[in-house]
This record gives structure tokens, C-alpha cells and sequence, in this order.
């Protein structure tokens, strides 16, 4: 054969087969050895409660693949191992728990022992390389300690508070500009009503926090909504390499991309917020706002630093797409179920009298729209966020390894036939009392409970509340299209289900 000739030689052709064979018989020896090893070798895990046994590498991660949601996989792997059980995800050993009495167990009775977060690379990416540096997702910590504590009288203001009368100001002063939005939209074709809602909910929070807002046109401040809105739903998300850290390179692009989005927002933070708030700060004054309150304390306190009040702010002004999320949710059912939305425009207007915008304390008059809110805050089961054992430990009775993934299977609290009857069903009167109040069960707890208990719930459910009972006063709305909306989330995509919007009675709201 001619050496210059492009076809393989026979002896190339044999070399070639001999090094496929060897290959293939080292990936089946390899396979072999791990049947072997995954026949032969103890159930290593770390808790001694019961579960399914773990493959080699992805552990019992594709008994989840099988359901839609991850919580929805946990109801039912209990009803074979119990109330909690043990299950190893990748290369991370968890423990799942399944009823009130266990899950309080863990979050209030032993919360010291269980005070950690799970250390995803995701995590480390939305916070600047260090998880530790967000409230929510950091572990527990005497600085943790101290920016509660700094947090608390803004973001838990109390009913009868200076703090309220603000956020009732605020409130009422952004719908204005809400509903001047609102009026700029076509009638009766579908449009975008989530970013408009969001742009509201942020500017209440940083009027509120920074005592400072912004314009709706303003595409520096419509990004970063954005950009926030996308890590919500990053945030509400699970993925593989976060279980399976070898995955890693193949996740590079995502990676930098929710980078990206971060770093956008630190910046028009410091730039926009905190540097021209610094600039007419007085020091030996009483503080205007959070802002204030985080700087005065920067200067006092030697073991904080700048990084530590950037990323806090961050992290409560992010919780207005926690709201803009939660009123989506909420409309998506309002408009499934015309009576809700009879009753809600009945209570609005029976408070009101058509002649204003409801506002904050309005609540207790008004407890079927509030009622409603908690209703599809149930109905969505927002998942509370995965705790971590920081010393070794037990539940139940069952030992618990320093290092274990705890997950509280909070769907199963917000949707299980022995909480509720007729738990399907979407009814805002079960969080009604006879006697015309709201009535929460104990079992309820969509914001966690215990030492690490959301602590802007008040924030998320006062703004929610003003938002979407100023819409249903206004606004007869339906939706084009069935919303596509995932069990067991509360986040909603950020290019979500368009809406319809109709003026009540004919009538426009100039």
C-alpha cells in the first residue's frame, strides 16, 4: 500500500481495536467494581435514620428526577421510611423531615445545632466568593447575630412603630406612581405586569430603607429589578452540581452569568444608594432610614466593614422581588376564581369607599384579601431554605453527623391531607375565625420559624397586601393564557404569564 495513502493500515486498524477493547474493558471493570462495592459495602451515611440505599456518585438523586419537584418526591419517599429519613444526594448526606413536631425540633428546640446553610458554589457566586456574606444563606454567626439585631426595628416594625407609619407612607406614595404606570398600558391585550409590579415593590423598599426611589424609565434601575428578579428565581432553583460539585466545569457560563448579575447590582447599590447617602449622613444624629442605622453602626463597630453593609442592603432591598412573586402567584388564583376576586373588590370597596388606595391599616378590616394572600402562599409551599448540622447531633432520636443536609419538607406542612381539609382547594376563609379574624394554625410557617426565621416577613406581607388589593380595586384582569407555575415554588420565571387589564365599571384611573 502506498505509505502516502490516507486509509488506515491493516496493522493500524488491529492496533486501533486492541486500544478500543482495552478501553471498553476498563470502563466495564470499572462499572463491575462499583456494583461491587455498591452490593458489598455498608450504607455509609451520616444518620443512622433509614432510607434508600445510595448508588455509586449521584446517590439517590434520581429517585427525584421522577417528580416535578423535589418536595413532591420527599412526600412520597416517607410514606416508605417515615417521618424522617436519610438520603444521600451526590456526594451530600441529608436528612429529610416530614412533620410539624420533627421540623420544630430542628429549627426552634435544637436550632443552635442546626444553624448552617448548605455551602452550594452557586451560593458563593450570588455574594461575592463568600455565602456567609447574605443573611439568609450564611451560617450562623455572631456577625449573623448582630445584623439581625441591626435589621430587626426596620424590617419587623412593629404595628403601632414610627417604622409603620413610614412604611404606610411610603406605600401609599409609590401606588400613585404605581397606578400612573399602570395607566400607560394598553387595555384589554395581554401585557408585561410583572416587571411594572416590580419596579413598585422595589421602590418602596428603597424608599423606605434608603429613602430614595427611582423612575419606572430609569434602565439602570429597570436592569437591576431584573437582575434581582432573575436571582430570586436562581435562588428557588436546584441543580445537579450543587450535589455533584465534579460538575462543576460544565457550569461555567451559568456560574459567571449569576456572577454578573450580582455584581450589577453591588455596584448601583454603593454608587447610586449608599455613597450619596453617606454624603448627607449626620452622624450625631438620629438615623433617617436602614441605611443610616448600617452606617452609624459601621462607624461604631470595629468588626464591620464595608462589605458587610453593602451586601445587607442587598439583601433586604432584594426582598421586593420576594413580593412582586408572591402578588403573582396571588393574581394567578384571584383571576382562576371569580368569587375571590367579588370578595376582595367587596372588602376593598366597603373600606375605602372607591375613594382611596388601601393601605396598611387597612389589614384588619380586610382579613379575606389578607386571607388570600396566605392561601396562595400555601398553595405555593415555598420551600424554606435547606439547614445544615453544625455539631453532631440528633432528631428524633436518630443520630445526625456534623456536615448532614437538612431539608424541611415544607410542602408536605402547606399540603398534606392531615394539615388541611380539602387541601387542593384554594380557600382564603380557612385563615378565617368564626369571629371574622386571621387564623393561622401552628403548622403554617411559610417564613420559617425559630432563630432563622425570615425576619422582612412583615415587609413581604404588608406591600403584598397594599399592591394587589390596589390592582383588584382598580383593575377587572384575566389571563390569556393558563399560567405555567411550579409546585413547591414560590418564584414565578421571569418571563412569566402576560395579563389582561380591564378599568372596573368602565371607568379609567385619572
Amino acid at each position: 500500500m502506498n505509505r502516502n495513502s490516507t486509509e488506515p493500515t491493516r496493522s493500524g486498524c488491529l492496533h486501533l481495536l486492541c486500544v478500543l477493547r482495552a478501553d471498553m474493558l476498563a470502563i466495564l471493570s470499572l462499572c463491575a467494581f462499583l456494583l461491587v462495592w455498591w452490593f458489598l459495602s455498608p450504607n455509609k451515611k451520616s444518620s443512622t435514620a433509614p432510607g434508600p440505599r445510595p448508588w455509586p456518585i449521584i446517590g439517590s438523586i434520581h429517585l427525584l428526577g421522577q417528580y416535578e419537584t423535589p418536595f413532591q418526591a420527599f412526600t412520597e419517599l416517607s410514606k416508605i421510611y417515615g417521618d424522617i429519613f436519610s438520603i444521600n444526594l451526590g456526594t451530600i448526606p441529608c436528612v429529610v423531615v416530614n412533620n410539624l413536631q420533627l421540623i420544630k425540633e430542628v429549627l426552634v428546640t435544637k436550632g443552635a445545632d442546626f444553624g448552617g446553610r448548605p455551602d452550594f458554589m452557586r451560593f458563593h457566586k450570588l455574594f461575592g466568593g463568600d455565602r456567609n456574606n447574605s443573611l439568609a444563606l450564611c451560617d450562623w454567626s455572631s456577625l449573623q447575630k448582630t445584623r439581625r439585631n441591626i435589621a430587626r426595628a426596620y424590617c419587623s416594625p412593629k404595628f403601632t412603630s414610627l417604622q409603620c407609619d413610614k412604611v404606610k407612607a411610603v406605600a401609599l406614595e409609590e401606588l400613585k406612581v404605581f397606578l400612573a404606570e399602570l395607566n400607560k398600558l394598553p387595555l384589554e391585550e395581554p401585557v408585561d405586569l410583572k416587571p411594572i409590579v416590580l419596579k413598585a415593590c422595589a421602590n418602596m423598599f428603597t424608599k423606605y430603607m434608603c429613602s430614595t426611589s427611582f423612575a419606572y424609565d430609569d434602565d439602570e434601575f429597570c436592569l437591576v429589578v431584573r437582575y434581582f428578579d432573575e436571582i430570586f428565581w436562581e435562588i428557588n432553583q436546584g441543580y445537579a452540581v450543587d450535589f455533584m460539585p465534579w460538575l462543576l466545569p460544565m457550569y461555567t457560563g451559568h456560574m459567571k452569568k449569576i456572577s454578573s448579575w450580582a455584581t450589577k447590582i453591588r455596584s448601583f447599590i454603593l454608587e447610586r444608594i449608599i455613597n450619596e447617602h453617606e454624603a448627607t449622613l449626620d452622624y450625631d444624629g438620629y438615623p433617617r432610614d436602614f441605611t443610616d442605622a448600617l452606617l452609624m453602626h459601621l462607624a461604631e463597630d470595629p468588626n464591620m466593614n464595608w462589605q458587610h453593609i453593602i451586601f445587607q442592603l442587598e439583601d433586604f432591598i432584594g426582598g421586593h422581588s420576594a413580593v412582586g412573586n408572591l402578588i403573582m402567584v396571588t393574581l394567578s388564583s384571584v383571576i382562576k376564581y371569580p368569587e375571590v376576586a367579588a370578595k376582595i373588590k367587596k372588602e376593598v370597596d366597603s373600606v375605602t369607599g372607591g375613594n382611596r388606595c388601601p393601605n396598611l391599616f387597612d389589614k384588619e378590616a380586610m382579613p379575606y384579601t389578607e386571607a388570600t394572600i396566605m392561601e396562595a402562599l400555601r398553595l405555593a409551599s415555598s420551600p424554606i431554605v435547606p439547614h445544615v448540622a453544625t455539631v453532631d447531633s440528633n432528631i428524633g432520636g436518630y443520630t445526625i453527623n456534623k456536615g448532614t443536609m437538612i431539608f424541611i419538607n415544607n410542602y408536605e406542612l402547606n399540603i398534606g391531607q392531615d394539615y388541611w381539609n380539602e387541601s387542593n382547594q384554594f380557600k382564603p376563609e380557612r385563615f378565617i375565625s368564626p369571629n371574622g379574624h386571621i387564623s393561622k394554625p401552628a403548622h403554617f410557617i411559610p417564613f420559617s420559624t425559630g432563630k432563622r426565621t425570615c425576619i422582612g416577613q412583615k415587609l413581604v406581607q404588608y406591600f403584598c397586601f397594599v399592591i394587589l388589593a390596589t390592582l383588584v380595586q382598580h383593575f377587572d384582569m384575566s389571563l390569556p393564557d393558563p399560567p405555567k407555575l411550579k409546585p413547591g415554588c414560590v418564584a414565578v420565571h421571569p418571563d412569566c404569564f402576560k395579563f389582561i387589564l380591564k378599568y372596573r365599571d368602565g371607568q379609567n384611573n385619572e
